[in-house]
C-alpha cells in the first residue's frame, strides 16, 4: 500500500484543483492551458526565445511551436528576428494579448481580494513570499529534471 498523502501534499493538491478551476471559468477565446501558460510566462518575464518558453514550461520544441502558431493565429503574441542571430525570434505579447491577461486578470484579482479577506498583512506576506519560494523550487527542479 503506498504511503498516503499528507497535509502539505493534500493542501497543495486542493489549491491547485480550485484555481484551476477556476481558471476554466474565464477562459472566452477556449485556449488550451500551455497557451495560456505561454501568454502568463510572456507577461512575467517579458519577451522570451521558443525554446525558453518551451524549457520553463517543459514543453517540447513541436509542443512549443504549435502553441505559438495558434497564439500568434489569433494575434495574441508576435514573434521578431532578434538583432544577434536573425534566424532566432523572440516572442513577446501584443496589445490583444496582454488585453486578453487584464480580462483574464480579474478572477485572479477576485481570488487575491478573498484571501486578502481572510488572512492578516502579516499572513498575506508570508504567504507570498511562501508561494514564491515553492514556485522557485519547483522550477528549479523541473529545470534539473529535463
Amino acid at each position: 500500500m503506498p504511503d498516503q498523502p499528507g497535509e502539505l501534499e493534500n493542501a497543495l493538491s486542493h489549491l491547485q484543483c480550485v484555481l484551476v478551476a477556476r481558471r476554466t471559468r474565464i477562459n472566452p477565446e477556449q485556449l488550451t492551458w500551455a497557451q495560456y501558460d505561454i501568454l502568463e510566462i510572456l507577461r512575467i518575464r517579458g519577451p522570451l526565445m521558443p525554446s525558453l518558453i518551451g524549457e520553463i514550461l517543459g514543453m517540447s520544441r513541436p509542443a512549443t511551436s504549435k502553441n505559438l502558431r495558434v497564439l500568434k493565429d489569433k494575434r495574441l503574441i508576435e514573434q521578431t528576428a532578434r538583432e544577434q542571430d536573425r534566424r532566432e525570434q523572440t516572442t513577446s505579447l501584443t496589445d490583444s494579448g496582454r488585453a486578453f491577461l487584464e480580462r483574464a486578470a480579474s478572477s485572479r484579482r477576485e481570488a487575491a481580494e478573498i484571501a486578502a479577506s481572510v488572512l492578516t498583512p502579516g499572513e498575506q506576506s508570508i504567504f507570498a513570499e511562501l508561494c514564491q519560494k515553492i514556485a522557485a523550487a519547483l522550477d528549479d527542479n523541473q529545470s534539473r529534471s529535463v
